[in-house]
């Protein structure tokens, strides 16, 4: 049972009520009492609205569903687009206008580069993604895929040389590309020295050469004569080459280079969101806490490794001597976000005058606002923003009526806990149809304090469906990848950005890479993000960043945007293109494997979920590959199979006898994990498995198709459950 403050007319959870009072609050110039009586009048005045929004949500869902059941089969487009007009889904084009956004950090604005998300409640992973900001280019290429293991190159416990060699080889031929000498090779060097403020390179046969570009060299370490660490620039990324002939890997090195290091994760997003199981007031507070830890620079890990046990912390910042002279900083830290979750949900942390819960991003708005205010009045060991801003992502809102609305929340925010007008900065997630088509519209909203925009293909995947659940039976999930709707959305996401003038003061992003363990896959494909014009991409680890890095180094986001204006157009049309299966003529076998493969993925996720508590994780699919799974994963599947469950191409009997099967596997999967619950052979008692039935068998009616309403309460009867058990 959850114990309550009464506040005013509100109910405050005593474990967030002391958290703020007795940890915010000190320090934060806002007084006690103001803050309490000014959050009940922001509630009472905002929560209606919220609650005004969902409901047309609801509103404009159930006429696009009468519209297609009284349109089955063929219908003409132009009565369809018309329609979606007609009822202010498809909203009027806004006149032209430029964003004027001010106050951005340069790793937002300038810097192109790869954007780490990490759960906000798990500290470690927290602290090491804040701390990706730099990484090791040697240590990323021998850990992964990313080098073959043929020919004598095994990973293993030891050192193998063979595999070294094929890494420094690879190194090396990145900094000819990146960072290319007058003649000649960095293969070739035999010392680095710095001469008249110049890079002087030795080669084997005696010559010695510069950069192609002088002026990539920024800095140093050590003597001029003999450097322990060069600092380079290339397309406004830094790049570090370490030498120490003292070394193992540098006394093997011709030219003594122990490391590479890059600048990786520019921007991390800390999230309260899809990646976070938190369901009630003790998990926000956990959430919380770790964000104060963060902002205030004294978040701390402990963990093993070995016997031996270590304190993780925040990196300090990094010193080298400018060239030129003087001392250069660079932030040892990337540069962090908070996402908030969306308008939906509610949470117990707080009820109002009538007893309701109040909506969650409110919540997560007014106390994630408060915590970051202490690094921007100075109650921090490091900064955050150079700027002073605060930089909040919100996800999942429908069209430019709910961007207004928090574009308010913010200003409300602002005016309560005494921050400067659009010190909040918004990042906009893409990943809702009716923000796809109104994009421009979106961030007109939000024109004063856009910081980004990002799409997002498996949430605005499982928002295609549901939307078009009456339409008809959708391909198959596998062929989305390829369909006319998602090529469009992602252009336009571009084109909308550069429009609207976000190059050169906001971020335009694109999704997660979610296959962890493919990092020579990602290395060949995620280039596509810097070629389609995205200025940052996403990636699910530090090690990720630092590979996705040299992507950065090898294409001028700014150069392919530059090129990519002349080219913007309308993709409306596109976009409307319902991945409907005309005439789906799928062999059993192929039913079957969709089914497999969906149901599988649901219950890997959900099983961790609802009895772990764990909001991301690395879910073996049917074929053991490992892939990063949170809600907009399982948003997709189970909107895939309740759509094809609705228009007959599967049976109930069919998919509950696929759930019971892959259930099995599931817990075979997950057979040396110690905390782990069989969903086999007592599916009726196993919270995790009804939680995965209720996601597809009552998907239809499901907000949006969304998962956090059947989550968040099987989590809460698993938790009760589980403590019941204790105490018997």
């Amino acid at each position: 049972m959850t114990n309550y403050i009464e506040k005013g007319d509100l109910k405050i959870a005593s474990v967030l009520y002391d958290f703020v009072n007795k940890e915010v609050l000190p320090g934060s110039g806002v007084e006690q009492d103001s803050f309490w009586t000014g959050f009940e009048a922001l509630i009472n005045e905002l929560s209606p609205e919220n609650k005004a929004l969902l409901a047309r949500r609801d509103e404009l869902q159930r006429k696009i569903n009468s519209w297609h059941l009284e349109n089955k089969g063929d219908y003409e487009f132009t009565n369809y687009k018309a329609f979606l007009r007609e009822i202010g889904y498809l909203e009027p084009k806004p006149e032209e206008f430029t964003i004027d956004t001010t106050n951005i950090d340069d790793e937002v604005a300038l810097q192109g580069g790869p954007q780490l998300v990490v759960p906000i409640n798990n500290a470690r992973y927290a602290i090491n993604a804040a701390n990706a900001r730099w990484g090791s280019l040697y240590d990323a290429l021998y850990g992964t895929d990313a080098i073959s293991e043929e020919n004598g190159a095994e990973r293993g416990k030891g050192y193998n040389p063979v595999r070294g060699a094929q890494v420094i080889a690879y190194g090396k031929d990145f900094l000819d590309k990146a960072i290319p000498l007058s003649n000649g090779s960095h293969k070739e060097a035999i010392k680095y020295a710095i001469i008249e403020n110049e890079l002087a390179v030795t080669l084997e046969s005696g010559k010695t050469v510069g950069l192609k570009d002088a002026s990539k060299l920024v800095g140093y370490l050590g003597e001029l004569s003999e450097p322990s660490s060069i600092l380079l620039k290339n397309n406004r990324m830094h790049l570090e080459i370490q030498i120490d002939r003292n070394h193992p890997i540098g006394s093997t090195d011709s030219a003594g280079v122990k490391d590479i290091i890059l600048e990786s994760a520019i921007t991390t997003i800390m999230d309260c969101e899809d990646s976070v199981a938190a369901v009630d007031a003790d998990d926000k507070v956990e959430v919380y806490q770790n964000w104060l830890g963060l902002i205030k620079s004294d978040l701390t890990a402990n963990f093993y490794k070995g016997s031996k046990e270590l304190i993780r912390s925040l990196n300090p910042d990094r010193q080298y001597q400018a060239i030129g002279g003087g001392t250069l900083t660079l932030s040892g830290r990337s540069l962090m976000f908070i996402r908030n979750v969306g308008h939906l949900m509610t949470n117990n942390a707080i009820l109002d005058g009538a007893g309701n819960e109040i909506p969650e991003g409110i919540l997560d708005g007014v106390i994630t606002s408060l915590i970051a205010k202490h690094e921007i009045i100075g109650n921090s060991k490091y900064k955050n923003s150079a700027k002073g801003s605060i930089y909040i992502v919100k996800p999942k809102m429908h069209g430019s009526q709910e961007a207004a609305f928090a574009n308010k929340l913010f200003t409300r925010i602002e005016e309560l806990i005494g921050l400067k007008p659009n010190t909040l900065k918004i990042g906009v997630m893409d990943e809702e149809r009716r923000t796809s088509l109104n994009l421009k519209a979106c961030i007109r909203e939000v024109k004063e304090r856009i910081a980004f925009i990002n799409t997002g293909f498996l949430d605005r995947t499982g928002d295609e469906m549901h939307t078009s659940m009456e339409a008809g039976p959708m391909i198959r999930k596998g062929d989305m990848k390829t369909s006319e709707w998602l090529a469009s959305y992602e252009k336009s996401n571009v084109f909308a950005g550069l429009d609207c003038g976000l190059q050169g003061h906001a971020q335009i992003g694109k999704g997660m890479w979610a296959m962890p363990d493919l990092m020579a896959d990602m290395l060949q494909q995620k280039i596509g993000h810097l070629k389609a014009g995205a200025n940052t991409a996403w990636v699910p680890s530090p090690t990720a960043a630092t590979l996705h890095a040299t992507h950065y180094h090898l294409i001028d986001a700014v150069e392919v945007q530059n090129g990519l204006k002349k080219d913007s157009t309308d993709l409306v049309d596109g976009i409307l293109q319902v991945p409907v299966a005309k005439n789906p003529n799928w062999a059993p076998e192929e039913i079957q494997a969709e089914l497999d493969n969906n149901a599988q993925g649901i219950l890997g996720y959900v099983v961790r979920w609802v009895e772990q508590g764990v909001g991301c994780s690395k879910v073996p699919d049917i074929n053991n590959i490992g892939l990063m799974e949170d809600r907009a994963t399982l948003r997709i599947s189970s909107q895939h199979i309740a759509n094809w469950l609705h228009h007959g191409i599967c049976t109930k009997e069919q998919v509950i006898e696929t759930l019971e099967r892959m259930a099995k596997v599931v817990d075979e999967q997950n057979a040396g994990d110690a905390a782990y619950r069989p969903m086999a052979p007592n599916f009726n008692d196993s919270v995790a498995f009804q939680a995965a039935s209720d996601l597809i068998f009552l998907g239809y009616d499901q907000p949006s198709g969304y998962t956090e309403p059947i989550l968040h309460r099987r989590r809460q009867e698993a938790k009760a459950k589980f403590l019941a058990e204790q105490v018997r």
